[in-house]
């Protein structure tokens, strides 16, 4: 079916379609042509002859194979368990809504994984490149790992895209119109996200936390020693959650802000309007890609030198994609107020780019100050850092909340503000590459540690690393704002399709008030679980790596050839993760469908807008402390203060601000977006619902009477004994008789590690 929106050509899906899944098919070419760049460079050092090197070329190696197999051995796991969620989900959507629907969410879920599994694996493949680049020197690190980053961004939005253009031409006017199919797709991208996230999450800091809180501050241990039995675990945890959950988490928002544009653009402007968000992103692939090929640096490079880097190429994206936007609302014949509202969409994500930079920076007066803090102890640490963490959710809410006024009174409608969700997300290809690539760095200095790489190495990794918290705070501030600016799309959308728009009453109405107080607490319920489970998992680790250390002759001292069992660490959080992912994510998927059927249309709607708002902030806040944490403490270690009272008051900050920043924090941002999506997709059901409120005044009953008694039995209550036998089985002492030693340091040196069932 075909309308002539433009008078001069004809607008139909296929015509909105075809051009925008060519484009996403030359940006995967793109990735596949870095994938090969990566390839190209050595994965291991050139011994030269010599017998240290080649040793060190060997541990390289096998460190590079032991983090690959773990990540991919719970990645597959993990996907494992959410496919029976999805499929659950699926015939839910398919019995209440349609067939359709139900196919999109299966796409969506089926697509995001991949983007997932593909940016894990190109992270395990790129880090020891990345250490061997960084022995060359600093561009040639960043160059290497930069551009495992930019297969990530290009694999998000050119598959992302592609999907929705190819169900787009499938299902024409009913993948927008009527029930809305895509919606679907959008809803099962959040769905995968959320459990990625949260799993991730769990896993990345359980290991990390574990790993600092004995090996730094109880062993003084550098970051990343061979000898602390969490450190394979540590690194395995940055590419599930900082990478493969980070991916999922941006594909769902990009996704997201594409189908809530387009379901409101429809309604407004015809095909017109669902032609603008698609070719708006396509042509955010071609401005990122032009930015891309900005970025490099010079050696000896400070960290304003490669903040300025990084912003060089965001600029340089954002500039030709506001020319391209015009061009497109010129072909379109659209009204130009629309243009500005991408326009005020796109400085919308870079004004937080600078404000995320300010408060996260080690460049700069707030995350300088809490360096400082530390010859006051951790308390101060943890004090200024809340602080500074508060002060930094100022920016963005003005930012976007200046945002949805300004694009509302332009266009009219809820369309502008979908617009601008779009506009800030159009360069994420770059945004993201600039994101992803701190992990790489992260574990190419871990490689570089344990196989004892020359001082200079770790030096230029660290540096990378140091950046990587700052763009991935900036990362998490794009993926927050535009969750909000989707969700108020999302939230505008199902209310006109349950049909409250017109006659809701805010102020009067007997639910939407108690609805918004409900709402506004499970942001908190929800970081509750997770920093619960992060610190369960940790605290098992801690004492699992210090009873390594009491009971492994030789393994404290660093006698040759003795090792540390990391295999039953990376065992530990693997079924802290799975186990304990479940709670969170219960909360979010439960949580429209209990207030939605049991008290109705009304309440729903407070809910979702409380939930909007207090996790928007609440998010800001968790990201923009922990990034400053992090950097604090990488501070004070690049000041040679390392194994002194302040540079430990700051990890214990940091171990702090792990699960704020990567656990929680990020996670948050997609509660808010997978409570809507399942609002506007299930409106079905809410339209048709029965007074049921006593059903949910019940459940709401069992939960108050539930929630202290999971406290008691969560694994955090268990004696010290039991806290490791919590997740998995506890692996055999080793001998701790001096005669022992000796066989222990006979033992040929395999770091090698496969993850077993929890």
């Amino acid at each position: 079916m075909a309308r002539d929106t433009p008078d001069h050509f004809t607008l139909d899906t296929v015509t909105i379609g075809l051009p925008a899944l060519i484009t996403s098919l030359i940006g995967l070419w793109i990735a596949i042509c870095l994938v090969f760049f990566i390839a190209k460079q050595p994965g291991t050092i050139d011994d030269k002859g010599d017998p240290e090197r080649k040793k060190i070329a060997e541990k390289i190696t096998k460190l590079g194979k032991a983090i690959n197999g773990g990540a991919t051995a719970f990645l597959l796991k993990e996907y494992s368990y959410l496919a029976c969620v999805a499929l659950a989900l699926f015939v839910l959507v398919a019995a209440a809504v349609n067939w359709r629907t139900g196919i999109c969410y299966l796409v969506g879920c089926t697509v995001s994984a991949v983007c997932g599994f593909i940016g894990m694996m190109i992270a395990t493949y790129a880090n020891t490149r990345t250490a061997v680049a960084a022995e060359k020197g600093l561009n040639s690190a960043l160059t290497v790992s930069f551009a495992s980053g930019s297969v990530m961004g290009l694999c998000v939005v050119s598959l992302g895209l592609g999907a929705l253009s190819v169900l787009l031409m499938a299902f024409d006017e009913n993948a927008i119109d009527g029930k809305a199919a895509l919606t679907g797709f959008g809803m099962g991208a959040s769905t995968v996200s959320i459990f990625a996230r949260v799993a991730g999450g769990i896993f990345t800091k359980a290991a990390d936390v574990g790993a600092d809180l004995v090996g730094k501050v109880e062993e003084d241990f550098p970051e990343d020693d061979v000898r602390n039995p969490a450190t394979i675990a540590d690194n395995v945890g940055d590419n599930v959650g900082d990478v493969a959950g980070m991916g999922a988490d941006l594909f769902s928002s990009f996704v997201g802000s594409i189908v809530a544009s387009s379901v409101l653009g429809f309604d407004k402007h015809g095909f017109a309007g669902i032609a603008l968000p698609f070719w708006i992103s396509m042509a955010g692939i071609v401005a990122a890609v032009i930015g891309m090929l900005t970025i490099r640096t010079k050696e000896g490079a400070t960290q304003s030198d490669l903040l300025n880097v990084l912003r060089r190429g965001l600029f340089t994206a954002a500039v030709f994609e506001l020319g391209f936007a015009a061009v497109i609302v010129r072909v379109l014949r659209m009204d130009w107020e629309l243009y500005f509202c991408l326009m005020i969409g796109l400085g919308a994500g870079i004004a937080i780019t600078f404000w995320s930079e300010y408060f996260t920076s080690g460049a700069y007066a707030p995350t300088q100050r809490i360096a400082g803090s530390g010859v006051f102890g951790p308390a101060n640490v943890i004090i200024e850092g809340i602080s500074v963490g508060s002060y930094s959710t100022i920016g963005p809410v003005l930012i976007i909340a200046s945002t949805i006024i300004a694009v509302r009174a332009l266009s009219g409608s809820a369309f502008g503000i979908a617009l601008a969700s779009t506009g800030l997300l159009s360069i994420l290809a770059i945004t993201l590459a600039t994101d992803a690539y701190g992990p790489v760095a992260d574990n190419a200095g871990g490689i570089a540690e344990m196989a004892h790489m020359p001082e200079h190495v770790r030096v230029n990794t660290d540096a990378l690393d140091a950046l990587g918290n700052t763009t991935a705070a900036v990362g998490k501030g794009f993926a927050v704002g535009s969750a909000v600016l989707t969700a108020v799309s999302l939230l505008t959308t199902y209310t006109k399709r349950v049909g409250i728009a017109d006659s809701l009453d805010p102020i009067n109405s007997l639910f939407f008030i108690p609805g918004c107080l409900v709402g506004a607490m499970l942001p908190y319920a929800f970081a509750a679980l997770t920093m619960g489970a992060v610190a369960a998992a940790a605290g098992s680790v801690v004492l699992e790596v210090r009873r390594q250390l009491n009971s492994i002759v030789g393994l404290r001292e660093g006698v040759e050839g003795v090792e540390a069992d990391h295999k039953t660490c990376v065992s530990i959080v693997t079924g802290a993760a799975l186990y304990m992912m479940v709670p969170p994510a219960a909360l979010c998927i439960l949580s429209p469908l209990i207030f939605g059927i049991g008290l109705g249309p009304e309440m729903l709607a407070g809910v979702l807008l409380g939930a909007i708002t207090s996790g928007f902030v609440l998010g800001g806040m968790m990201n923009a402390a922990g990034g400053a944490w992090d950097n604090a403490k990488k501070m004070n270690e690049k000041d040679g203060k390392k194994g002194s009272a302040i540079h430990k008051a700051t990890v214990v900050g940091d171990t702090v601000g792990d699960p704020f920043k990567d656990t929680s924090g990020p996670a948050i941002n997609i509660q808010i977006k997978l409570m809507s999506y399942i609002s506007v997709v299930l409106v079905p059901v809410f339209r048709n619902q029965v007074d049921y409120w006593w059903v949910a005044l019940i459940i709401i009953g069992l939960v108050l009477i539930a929630t202290p008694f999971y406290i008691m039995i969560c694994p955090q209550g268990l004696k010290t004994e039991d806290r490791v036998a919590a997740f998995t089985k506890p692996a055999e002492t080793k001998p701790t008789d001096v005669e022992a030693a000796p066989a222990a340091a006979a033992a040929p040196a395999d770091v090698a590690v496969t993850v077993t069932d929890a």
